[in-house]
C-alpha cells in the first residue's frame, strides 16, 4: 500500500480586510494558505504560538484543541469555514485562528521570496502572539515579550479587536520579521531608516491585502471609477460575465476609486492604530517637496507614508499595464474577473519584490534610495527582461515623482541597479564549502579583501550572518546564491571624529558618546563568486556627518550621554495619539 503524500500547505479562513469591509451583505472574508503543521492548541506551532491572556481582565481564553482541525481520517480541516459574522466578531477561538493564519501565511511569504528559513530576533523559536493583549486602542510587536501584541477598546457600535484586522495584523508580523532580518534599523540613524519599519510593514501588509482577489474584487464593485459602466457581455459559450470599460481603468482613476474605496472601508476606529496610511498615502499626490524640503515629513509616520505611496503608485501603474492584452480585438470591454486577477498578480509580484529586496540592502543606515536600488536589483536578478509589464521603469518613475533616487553610485545597463565591483576578490585563502555557511570563513574573506571592500580595518567588525538562498523567477528558474552581512563599530567621543572626517554637530559638547557604525551586504554566486557589495562605510564622513547631525537634532544623541533605541509600542502609541516621537519620551 502506497503513502498518501504528506501536504505542505492547508487552508484556513480569516477577515480579509477588517469586519468594515462588507461583501454580499456580510463580513468579507478569505481563505488563505499557510504551511500545514500537525499544531497544538493555540494554535500553537512550530514557529507562532496564540495565547490569549487577557492583562486587562486577568482572563485567559480556552483556545480550541487541536482535534477540531483535524476530521475522522485525520485530514485537516478549518473549524470556522462557514462561521457566521456573530462568530467571527464574538468567538476569540476564531481571532486566535485569525492572527495565527495570518502571520503563518505572512512568514511562508517572506520566506518563499527569500528563498530560506527567515529566524526571529530572538533566540527562541517561537513568536508568542496575544490576539487579546489588553484593553486599549494600540497594537505592537514586543521584542522584549517576543510578541505580538492586540488591543481592543470600545467602539461606537461595539468592541473593536485589532486582531480581527487582516492590515494590522500583517503589519505588526512584518515588524518582528524585518526585526530578525536587519536588527539595527531598529537603531536611530536617518529619517529615512526611523520611518523604514512602519513604511515597509505599511507596504508589506497592504500588498498582501492586495492580493486577495475577493478584496480586489470588492473594491472594484464598491469604487468601480466614476462613468464606468458595468455591462454584461457574452463570452464563446454565451455567458453573461461582468465586464468594464478600458478606457476607465488608469492609474488616476483607480488611485480615486479601488484604493480610495478600499481605504474609506477600513474601519474608522481603527484609523488611529494605523495612522490610516492607505487613505493618506493614496490621496497624497505625487511631489518631491515632501521628502526633500516638507519638514512635517520629517516625522517617522509621515516619511513612512511616502515609501507607501511610491509603492502603492508604483503597484497601479503596473495593474493597468497588465490591462493593456486583455482587449486584443479593441472592443473597449474588458472582464471583470481577470481585471482582479491582474490586480492580486501585479500586487503579488510586488509583495515578492518588496521583500527580496531587504537582502541587496546594507544591515546600517539605510535610506529610502538605497532600498530603491534593491528593489530594481531584486527584480532584476530573477526578471532580467522587464519588457512585458515594466515593473522596474514604473517603479523608477513613482519613486521619482516622491522625490527618492536610486542610491547605486555605478550605472550599467539599466538605471538605479547595483553593479558588481569594480575589480575581483582575492579567493586563494577561501574554501568554498565553508564561505557559504561559516561565519568565520566569511570573515576571513572580508579581512582579506578589507580595501577592495571598503572596510576599516581599525574598528570592532563581525559577520552578522551568512544566508544561504535559492530564488524562484516568475517562470521557475531557480537562483542559487549567498547573502551575507557585516557591521562595524565604534565607540568615541565627539571630540574624536575628526579621525574620520566627520563634522561635529553644532552645539554638541566635546564629551558627547558617539557610536559610528557601518556595516555591508555581500551577495555570492552559485560558485561562491562575489555578485553584489552593497555597504554604507563607517568611514564614509559625510553620510556620517549627515547621520549626527539628525540624530543630535531629533535628541537621540544627550550631552554626554549615549544613544537612544526605539521602541515598538512607544511608536504606535504616538501614532494612535497622531503625535510625534518626541527626544523625551525615546526610543529603548
Amino acid at each position: 500500500m502506497v503513502a498518501s503524500p504528506v501536504p505542505h500547505s492547508r487552508t484556513l479562513r480569516i477577515v480579509a480586510q477588517d469586519p468594515g469591509v462588507k461583501a454580499d451583505g456580510g463580513i468579507l472574508t478569505a481563505r488563505i494558505e499557510v504551511p500545514a503543521e500537525n499544531i497544538a492548541a493555540g494554535p500553537w506551532g512550530y514557529r507562532v504560538q496564540v495565547i490569549d491572556y487577557d492583562a486587562t481582565s486577568r482572563v485567559l481564553y480556552k483556545p480550541l484543541a487541536p482535534v477540531a482541525y483535524r476530521d475522522s481520517s485525520g485530514s485537516h480541516v478549518d473549524p470556522f469555514e462557514k462561521a457566521s459574522d456573530r462568530t467571527i466578531l464574538s468567538d476569540p477561538r476564531f481571532h486566535a485562528q485569525n492572527v495565527y493564519a495570518i502571520a503563518m501565511r505572512t512568514l511562508a511569504r517572506f520566506e518563499s521570496a527569500l528563498g530560506r528559513r527567515v529566524s526571529w530576533s530572538f533566540a527562541t523559536h517561537q513568536l508568542k502572539i496575544a490576539p487579546h493583549a489588553f484593553g486599549d486602542a494600540n497594537a505592537f510587536y514586543s521584542t522584549d515579550d517576543e510578541a505580538l501584541l492586540f488591543g481592543y477598546f470600545r467602539g461606537r457600535e461595539g468592541d473593536v479587536f485589532t486582531c480581527l484586522s487582516h492590515d494590522v495584523v500583517a503589519h505588526e508580523t512584518t515588524h518582528a520579521l524585518l526585526d530578525g532580518l536587519r536588527e539595527r534599523y531598529i537603531d536611530p540613524s536617518s529619517p529615512d531608516q526611523a520611518a523604514f519599519h512602519e513604511g515597509f510593514a505599511d507596504v508589506v501588509a497592504l500588498l498582501s491585502v492586495f492580493s486577495l482577489k475577493g478584496v480586489v474584487e470588492a473594491a472594484l464593485s464598491r469604487g468601480a471609477p466614476k462613468g464606468t459602466t458595468l455591462v454584461k457581455h457574452g463570452n464563446a459559450k454565451g455567458q453573461a460575465r461582468p465586464t468594464l470599460r478600458e478606457k476607465q481603468l488608469t492609474p488616476k482613476t483607480l488611485q480615486k476609486s479601488v484604493l480610495m474605496s478600499l481605504a474609506d472601508q477600513m474601519g474608522e476606529e481603527l484609523s488611529g492604530i494605523r495612522g490610516r496610511p492607505l487613505r493618506q498615502s493614496a490621496a497624497l499626490r505625487p511631489s518631491p517637496a515632501y521628502y526633500l524640503d516638507d519638514p512635517e515629513f520629517v516625522e517617522p509616520h509621515r516619511r513612512g507614508e511616502i515609501l507607501v505611496a511610491a509603492m502603492m503608485n508604483a503597484f497601479l501603474k503596473v495593474w493597468t499595464a497588465r490591462l493593456g492584452a486583455l482587449d486584443p480585438t479593441g472592443t473597449g470591454l474588458l472582464d471583470r474577473a481577470r481585471v482582479v486577477e491582474e490586480g492580486a498578480k501585479a500586487a503579488d509580484h510586488l509583495l515578492t519584490v518588496a521583500i527580496r529586496a531587504l537582502d541587496f540592502c546594507m544591515p546600517v543606515h539605510m535610506e529610502f534610495g538605497d532600498y530603491l536600488s534593491g528593489l530594481l536589483t531584486a527584480d532584476h536578478e530573477t526578471c532580467p527582461d522587464d519588457s512585458l509589464y515594466h515593473y522596474r521603469r514604473h517603479l523608477r518613475a513613482s519613486f521619482k515623482e516622491y522625490g527618492i533616487m536610486p542610491l547605486s553610485s555605478r550605472t550599467g545597463a539599466e538605471p538605479g541597479i547595483w553593479q558588481p565591483p569594480e575589480s575581483d576578490p582575492s579567493y586563494d585563502r577561501t574554501h568554498f564549502d565553508s564561505l557559504v555557511r561559516d561565519k568565520d570563513e566569511m570573515f576571513r574573506f572580508i579581512w582579506e579583501n578589507r580595501k577592495l571592500l571598503g572596510v576599516t580595518d581599525d574598528v570592532y567588525t563581525r559577520v552578522l550572518s551568512v544566508r544561504p538562498c535559492m530564488r524562484i523567477a516568475p517562470d521557475g528558474f531557480a537562483l542559487r546564491e549567498t547573502v551575507a552581512e557585516y557591521m562595524q563599530l565604534i565607540k568615541l567621543e565627539a571630540k574624536e571624529l575628526s579621525r574620520f572626517h566627520v563634522k561635529m554637530p553644532r552645539g554638541m559638547p566635546r564629551d558627547s558618546k558617539i557610536v559610528l557604525q557601518g556595516g555591508g551586504t555581500l551577495v555570492f554566486d552559485e560558485f561562491g563568486r562575489l555578485k553584489f557589495n552593497i555597504n554604507n562605510r563607517l568611514n564614509d564622513a559625510q553620510r556620517q556627518s549627515r547621520r549626527l547631525k539628525y540624530m543630535w537634532q531629533a535628541g537621540f544623541i544627550r550631552s554626554g550621554g549615549a544613544q537612544k533605541k526605539h521602541s515598538f509600542s512607544e511608536l504606535h502609541r504616538l501614532r494612535t495619539l497622531n503625535g510625534t516621537l518626541r527626544c523625551e519620551e525615546g526610543w529603548r
